[in-house]
């Protein structure tokens, strides 16, 4: 049997499982990678051209919550698009792992496994592979970015494109959800060094024991469970752009070996003496305060000049209201492709809700509902209702009367269009009887 051309990369922190896998897989495909350890992932995937992983849930003892597998789930998608990610998990956990299939995974199986199963769903995988391959150069060759005709936006993206074109580090603020993480990909894109790795670092997500052993690696030895030498993130950023997320949450012990790394230029792996010299491009980003933080000693100065030769500030999406029903429909449309579907649109009542409508949670909450309503939503159509931005009593001003107005058009028009029932109207509105009855007469729509 001729085997099939395809990379697969099996992690699991069980020997047996490993082994298990390599001896199925390696009779149908070309190459099997396993490793017991996911802190190596990102070198294999830097290293090889890995069309599927087959990735394990759970990675020790006690902690049995999916977590570490959602969290290398997303390293991977930010790391490699194009490469197929199915979860391995035990029956009883297949919530997680369908959490896993919405933030990006292809698949999940069930351990213990049918080798039948387990070999349909890699074959599947691979097939979606070899479709994403094209597609991926395609994007990464001329990805499309969202700017905006708001003068602030369009302020942040004049700075974003001189600076991309230096070598200078850069800090980039603004609130959860603005957009950081774009910008950060914008300028890496846009730089001499867009061929090489961009790294994305959860600074916010390590905890002080690992903080060294992930961004500066670690040598054979080092410790209790470091059983080869491993390279941290800075060095996978080799040549490339590393992008430091969340940088104000870093403890002020730890700040100082950060500090080393940046003006030394090199990074020394714990367990080694010997510095390893660095040329990667620095991009930092956080949603504190940080001159409120230096100001208050919990953030050092001379990080802060080390991280902002070049600052960019982004605007919350309150700040840049014209940019708001563009925006939505630049997110439609992402993610009609992403979707493999066409034609979608908003119905004519939704572009006012969308620009009263507070967005706390800026582009990324919009993005959220965006996509829940395209999977809701029938006819290709979404409604205010699909968005679930009707109800907006807990954010609306008592003196302000437009969107108690638009609320009371909407449900006007559904209680027409039902012909009064008022069962099928909550549904529609996605209210409860009783809450509708509430508003029926706080707005006096009896007939």
């Amino acid at each position: 049997m001729r085997k099939k051309q395809a990379q697969i990369l099996v992690v699991d922190d069980q020997e047996e499982i490993l082994f298990s896998a390599k001896m199925i897989l390696k009779k149908h495909f070309e190459s099997i990678f396993t490793t017991s350890s996911p802190k190596k992932i990102i070198s294999i995937l830097n290293e090889n051209e890995i069309n599927v992983v087959l990735l394990d849930m759970n990675y020790r003892i006690g902690f049995e919550d999916g977590r570490e597998g959602i969290h290398w789930l997303k390293e991977i998608k930010t790391l490699s698009p194009k490469t197929i990610v199915i979860l391995m998990t035990a029956f009883g956990k297949i919530e997680t792992a369908v959490e896993g299939i919405k933030i990006g995974a292809f698949d999940y199986v069930l351990k213990p496994w049918h080798n039948e199963k387990l070999l349909d769903i890699i074959d599947k995988a691979v097939l979606e592979s070899r479709k994403n391959t094209k597609k991926v150069l395609v994007e990464n060759s001329g990805k499309r970015y969202f700017n905006g005709s708001s003068p602030k936006i369009k302020h942040a993206y004049t700075i974003a494109e001189k600076v991309a074109k230096t070598d200078a580090n850069v800090l980039i603020l603004g609130e959860n959800g603005t957009g950081k993480y774009v910008f950060a990909e914008f300028i890496h894109q846009n730089s001499e060094r867009n061929t090489e790795p961009f790294v994305h670092v959860d600074l916010g997500s390590l905890s002080d024991n690992l903080f060294e052993s992930e961004l500066f690696g670690y040598a054979k030895g080092a410790f209790t469970d470091a059983k080869s030498d491993t390279a941290g993130r800075f060095e996978t950023a080799l040549n490339g752009t590393i992008f430091l997320d969340e940088i104000g949450n870093i403890p002020l012990h730890l700040q100082s070996k950060l500090l080393h790394v940046l003006q030394t230029k090199t990074v020394t792996r714990l367990g080694e003496s010997k510095p390893r010299p660095l040329n990667v491009r620095i991009i930092a980003a956080t949603n504190n305060d940080i001159k409120a933080e230096v100001r208050n000693k919990t953030f050092r100065e001379d990080l802060l000049y080390r991280i902002n030769t070049m600052e960019i500030n982004i605007p919350a999406l309150r700040e840049r209201k014209e940019d708001i029903v563009p925006m939505a429909n630049f997110i439609l449309e992402q993610l009609a492709e992403k979707y493999n579907q066409t034609g979608w649109r908003f119905d004519d009542n939704t572009a006012s809700y969308l620009e009263k409508y507070p967005w706390k949670g800026n582009v990324r909450e919009m993005e959220n509902k965006i996509e829940r309503a395209l999977i809701l939503a029938d006819n290709n159509t979404i409604s205010v209702t699909d968005l679930d931005i009707l109800d907006f009593e807990d954010f609306q001003d008592k003196d302000d009367n437009p969107l108690s107005e638009m609320e009371k058009m909407a449900i006007e028009k559904a209680l027409f269009k039902h012909s009064g029932n008022i069962s099928k109207t909550a549904e529609e509105l996605g209210l409860s009887r009783a809450a509708l009855y509430r508003r029926i007469e706080k707005y006096d729509l009896k007939s």
